[in-house]
This record gives C-alpha cells, structure tokens and sequence, in this order.
C-alpha cells in the first residue's frame, strides 16, 4: 500500500510534530464535481490521498493518525453513495491490508458495529487482529463513528454498574467516562485537521478534542498530501498549549 518501507518507529520525531494527527477527510464530493465526475470517483481519489497521508504521517514522526472514514450521520446520504463507500472500504482492506500489516501499521477501529453487513464486520475484526502487534504506526479508523453516540454508550455502562450495585456514582470522575470509551488507550489527538475549508469537528472525537488544535484547510480531501500535511503541522507548531494553565509550547 505505501511507497517504499516505512522507516523503523526508532527514527528520530521531526521537531513539532505532533504524536497523535486526526483527520475530518472532507471534500470527495465537491472535488468530483468540480470536474464532472461521479461522487464515487471522488471517494475512490480519496482513498488515494490516505495512502499517500499514511506514508507522510510516519516520515513525520506521528504515532497515531485517525480517520473519519464513515460517520454514523452518513447513512442518510443516497443509498448508491452508502454502497459504494462500503465496497471502497472492502476494496481497502482486502487490497492494501497486507501492505499495511507488512509495513508495520497496526489498524483499530472505533465506532458502532451492531447492524453492520457481516462480511463488513469481519473484515474490520480481521485488519484489527492480523496487525495487532505493529508498532510504527497507529492507524484509527472512526467507522459508523458518532462522538455523542460514543459518550452516550460509555455513560450507559457506567449506568449499568451503578444499578447493579458495583459502582458509587459518588465515585465517578471524568477520567472515569473517559476510560469507557472506544479506545481509551490511544491518546487524545494534539492536533485534528478537516480539509476543503468547513470550519466544524461535526460530532467527530468531541470528548477527545478538548485541547486539540484544530487547523481547517481549503483542501479538498483528493488534493491532500505530503506537502498539505506539512503546512498544517507547521501550522500547530506555532500555537501555544496551554491545557488551562500556564503556556506550552506544541513543539516542547
């Protein structure tokens, strides 16, 4: 799937660069109508642009990068649209997860999969198990992902426990819900990134965002690579983190 071998997690972090990148890849649409094409050839450019952005990420020095690759609201699109974003997914993973798995990428996967195709499921389980020891690099795809829907099934566990008697609600903190998420080991994103100029995180890792940057760039998502990542890094490297109290700055 990606050009070239990725180089080995040991290779030294460009100054700056964040250690967890997500991505809102917006624009596939707007990008094929632009020339007169189907919506769904912009879909397939688009996941031309993520191998592309997977290989730059890891050059980069970024650990983790996530992708919002099907929100649980995109199932009101056309159902030709929904179909067609579904056989892109199953292309993906039966076409490049080996390459994937070879290079070292080790894939997780967050979202809602009760109701999902079975053969969909089974592949999104086989790219989580076939890579679950790679190191160089994390890749989060958000699939049938919603963040309120996420919050909500994490504050409905906690719920459980608590009518079962197994929990004090005294005792529950926001760390607590937060450990009750999708994939509370993964550190929250330093910076989040949405192309083709909307200005909105559109109920994406809203619980995990609450000191993320946030860059938005005109990009449509087909026209984002190496050099488009780059400048939204540069981007992040002149904020100041300040996490509420005193000034960090990002590439400290």
């Amino acid at each position: 799937m990606l050009k070239g071998d990725l180089p080995q997690t040991g290779a030294p972090a460009n100054a700056g660069s964040p250690r967890h990148v997500a991505i809102i890849m917006d624009g596939n649409g707007r990008w094929a109508a632009a020339r007169g094409l189907p919506r769904a050839e912009g879909h397939r450019r688009g996941v031309e642009a993520l191998r592309k952005v997977l290989h730059a990420a890891h050059e980069l020095g970024i650990s983790y990068l996530t992708i919002f690759s099907f929100s649980s609201e995109n199932w009101s699109r056309p159902a030709s649209e929904v179909g067609d974003l579904f056989a892109l997914l199953r292309r993906f993973i039966r076409n490049d997860l080996a390459s994937l798995h070879g290079d070292g990428v080790r894939v997780r996967v967050i979202g809602e999969r009760d109701g999902l195709e079975p053969d969909i499921k089974a592949l999104l389980e086989e790219a989580e198990e076939l890579t679950r020891h790679n190191t160089n690099l994390t890749l989060v795809v958000a699939f049938n992902y919603g963040s309120r829907q996420e919050i909500a099934h994490a504050a409905q566990r906690l719920a459980r426990e608590v009518a079962d008697g197994k929990r004090d609600p005294a005792t529950i903190t926001a760390d607590t819900l937060g450990s009750y998420l999708d994939a509370p080991d993964i550190p929250d994103p330093d910076l989040i990134i949405r192309t083709s100029g909307e200005q909105r995180l559109s109920n994406f890792l809203m619980w995990q965002a609450a000191y993320s940057e946030l860059v938005f760039v005109p990009t449509l998502w087909p026209d984002f690579d190496k050099a488009a990542l780059e400048g939204a890094i540069a981007e992040y490297a002149t904020r100041e983190r300040r996490f509420g109290g005193l000034i960090a700055k990002t590439g400290s």
